[in-house]
């Protein structure tokens, strides 16, 4: 899988390492008190304090902390992306159902131990999915290439695909109210949901 591009929640892309770096900081402080306090309680100026950069560094990149979340989900996506290619590499030749059991398992991975991942996983918390925010139709995007195999995925693979993101996300989410931990009867409910949804387009 490439990576995905630049948020474009970001202000001013980093350009020197060290600016990089700077960055990298503020999203995992970010992440840190996403665990501590919640996205409601989130703040730009505790965020900065936490990495230890002043606020103006904070505001060079980001307009508000819903933009930091964004580009905090951009990242984990993008972490996602690299996690999945890095499993497919290690095992080829894996058939379809084993390459749902791959994804599921790496998103329920990063679920359980990356820091703040619990709210901010691919999206930002909100009660809709504003204007141009999609973060399941891009996780989506990322998933029906490799279940198409070596040829392009065709429309009714994508639309199976998506459909069945959308039905994991909502029980997955249900598995992790129920469990901080992930309620395994709903976890394995929600496996048993995308191999049947999903057989008659996996190879």
């Amino acid at each position: 899988m490439e990576s995905v591009p630049p948020p474009p929640s970001l202000r001013r892309p980093p350009v020197q390492r060290r600016s990089a770096e700077r960055l990298a900081r503020i999203l995992d402080a970010c992440a840190d008190l996403l665990d501590l306090t919640g996205y409601d309680e989130l703040t730009t100026r505790d965020v900065a304090a936490r990495a230890g950069v002043p606020i103006g560094s904070v505001y060079r990149f980001f307009a508000d902390k819903r933009a930091m979340a964004k580009a905090l989900a951009h990242r984990n996506l993008d972490r996602y992306a690299a996690r999945v290619a890095a499993r497919l590499a290690a095992e080829p030749g894996l058939d379809g159902h084993a390459t749902v059991d791959l994804v599921l398992d790496e998103y329920l991975a990063m679920k359980r131990t990356v820091p703040g991942f619990a709210l901010v996983d691919f999206g930002v918390p909100g009660p809709s999915v504003p204007p141009g925010e999609d973060p399941n139709g891009r996780v989506a995007d990322l998933i029906a290439p490799l279940l198409a195999g070596r040829a392009d995925p065709d429309e009714v693979l994508c639309r199976k695909v998506r459909a069945g993101v959308e039905a994991a996300d909502a029980l997955l989410r249900l598995a992790f109210r129920a469990d901080p931990a992930g309620d395994p009867e709903l976890i394995a409910e929600t496996r048993e949901m995308l191999h049947a949804y999903l057989a008659p387009v996996l190879r």
